[in-house]
């Protein structure tokens, strides 16, 4: 899609078409992940790519507001999660600022869990976008996310590239 009309209808705004791209394109590299082992550079890539959703989701349009979000399909959420988990061995815990040092059993952040809570995030926006190709679906999702960063996955994200600076995979 582009900006224009359309039908006499304003299709996304750039900012919103900028989210799209990167939600598609982290989410394609976890779909990656999820069904095949990934090549060699995967964690980087990922790496590379939270800089760029920070960036976009910063600069969605917030006139719209959103409730609407779709109901997570929690068994599909735990298949990602324990296969993310299993993938990144050692590398998927990491402290968090409370946790009580000593013991690596403590450790009660996961990368595992952040990847997935993005992507379940990124998924839901671009299905509302796939459902309603007009500006409504893509105005509803630039609510959606740029309400659900505030509230909870942007914590993941921060974190997520917290660890993976301590990981020294920021290329």
């Amino acid at each position: 899609p582009s900006a224009g009309l359309r039908n006499g209808e304003k299709t996304m705004t750039p900012q919103t078409e900028q989210m799209c791209e990167v939600a598609r394109a982290y989410c394609d590299l976890i779909e990656q992940a999820a069904v095949t082992s990934p090549p060699a550079g995967w964690l980087s890539n990922v790496a590379t790519l939270l800089p760029r959703i920070n960036a976009a989701v910063a600069d969605l349009d917030t006139e719209a507001s959103s409730s609407r979000s779709a109901a997570p399909d929690m068994d599909a959420r735990f298949r990602l999660y324990e296969r993310l988990h299993s993938l990144l061995g050692e590398l998927d815990a990491y402290w968090l600022e409370f946790d009580v040092l000593g013991d690596e059993n403590c450790k009660s952040g996961s990368l595992a869990d952040d990847l997935t809570d993005i992507y379940c995030e990124l998924k839901s926006g671009l299905e509302m976008v796939g459902a309603d190709s007009a500006s409504q679906g893509a105005r509803v999702a630039a609510a959606s996310w740029r309400n659900g960063f505030r509230r909870h996955w942007g914590r993941h994200l921060l974190d997520a590239q917290r660890h993976l600076i301590d990981l020294d995979m920021m290329g």
